[in-house]
Parts: structure tokens; sequence; C-alpha cells
């Protein structure tokens, strides 16, 4: 079987400081013009930067501190971005972190790992808004001994995203687009990561990525686990179309 959605309250699960990571250095190329004037991930859903949503979300679920992984050029909107909303944001710490150049989804982790430290960490996409029981997956995470845990979460058309290939509640690979996908679950773009991942990619690369370099190498060692979020809601704005439907339906 895979994990259920369950609730825990939060003292039960975090007794001490746990770190999350937005990914917010995606050029956003589906929306332009939009995003030759502003980052993706600061555009705006409810008249309110996606970023701040999700650092929302993490805060409801006991994330203490941030570290947002954003692309250099982009540093002046994120200064601009944490000047002017300051006083809204959740009592979280931010950290910033700056890519020179695109290297993939996993491959700036590198300037990341000594902040990170040894403990358990959640990685998520900075630029899409999530409704989902994160809490319940860091307790389903602790108990099954993987490496990584992916949430899984129901979509209409699963055709379009990687698409889990499950054996219990290991995942065993990710079929990426498929025809025929043989479930409506697919990847949310949010993961629970223990410190151990470091030791399956090798950074020597130009580009890492958690889809193509990480998780293949977990799954093949029985270490990618998956987590299904029934009634989550995930809304991708990476297009006009899809952006819009954020606005009307978050």
């Amino acid at each position: 079987m895979i994990y259920g959605v369950y609730s825990w309250p939060h003292w039960l699960i975090i007794s001490s400081i746990m770190k999350a990571v937005l990914l917010v250095g995606g050029q956003g190329t589906r929306l332009r013009p939009v995003t030759y004037e502003i980052p993706k991930p600061l555009i705006t859903v409810g008249k309110k930067p996606i970023v701040n949503h999700a650092i929302e979300f993490l805060d409801r679920h006991g994330i203490d501190e941030v570290g947002l992984l954003a692309a250099r050029g982009h540093a002046d909107d994120f200064r601009r971005w944490r000047k002017g909303w300051a006083d809204e944001l959740p009592a979280v710490k931010i950290n910033m972190f700056y890519e020179e150049s695109p290297r993939g989804t996993f491959g700036g982790f590198e300037v990341l790992r000594e902040w990170l430290g040894n403990e358990t960490f959640v990685v998520s996409n900075g630029d899409d808004l999530k409704d989902f029981d994160l809490t319940a997956m860091i307790v389903a995470h602790r108990k099954s001994g993987a490496v990584a845990t992916v949430a899984l979460m129901r979509v209409p058309d699963p055709e379009n995203f990687g698409v889990p290939l499950m054996e219990g509640n290991r995942i065993v690979r990710f079929l990426e687009k498929p025809s025929k996908p043989p479930s409506d679950f697919v990847n949310g773009g949010l993961y629970v990561m223990e410190p151990a991942v470091f030791d399956y990619v090798d950074f020597k690369k130009p580009t890492v990525m958690i889809e193509r370099d990480l998780f293949p190498a977990l799954a093949e060692g029985g270490l990618l686990y998956g987590f299904r979020g029934e009634g989550a809601r995930c809304f991708d704005c990476g297009t006009l179309e899809r952006w819009e439907r954020a606005m009307n339906e978050w």
C-alpha cells in the first residue's frame, strides 16, 4: 500500500529546527513575456507572490527555516521582494542562495550542503501552489527508512507528468509523460529527504537533476518511497492558462 494522509500534531514530529529548500531558479519560459520582467515565483495569485504561498505552506507544517535557491540574475528581484513583503511573511527564517549558472534541479544543492547539515529536510518547487498534508508525509518518511519520499498528487491529466511505478509503497521508477499512465497520481514536486541523498549524485557533472539522476539511483536501491495525498491540491502556474486557473480556483 501507499501511505495515506492522516493528521499529527506538529510537536510530535518536529522537536528541533527543520529546514526546507524552495526551488525558485526556473526561467519560466512558458510564461513569457511576463517572466522577462519578473521571476516566475514572484508572479502573484490572490495579489500575493507564489513564493509567499509556498513559505506559508511550509510554516503551517512546522518548518522553521527556509532556503530559497534562485538564479544569480534574479538577486535584485528577490532583494526587493524581501523588503516589500517583510511585514507579511511568516516568522520563518529565510536564507537566500544563488546559482551562478543553471545546474539542474539538484545541481545547485552543492552550495546548500553545509547549511542543510545532517538532518532530514524538505524540498519543494517554489513556483506552484500546494495544499498537502506534509506533516503526515514527514511521519511516514521517518517510519519507512526511505532516503527520499515523493509527494504523489492526483491530477486529471497524468499523461502530462511523471507517473510512478510502484511496488508496495516503494517507487520503482517514473514514467515521464506516459501515453497510458498506470495511475492518476504524479510527482507533486514536494519531497522529504535525508542527507544521504548527496551520496547518490555526482556534482562534477554540469547538470544534476532530481528526476533523472537522484531518483533513479535511489529507486535502484529500494530507497525511494511515495506518499499519496488524497484530496491534495496542486496548481502548476507554468503556463498562462494554468496561471489563470490558479487565480480562479485557489
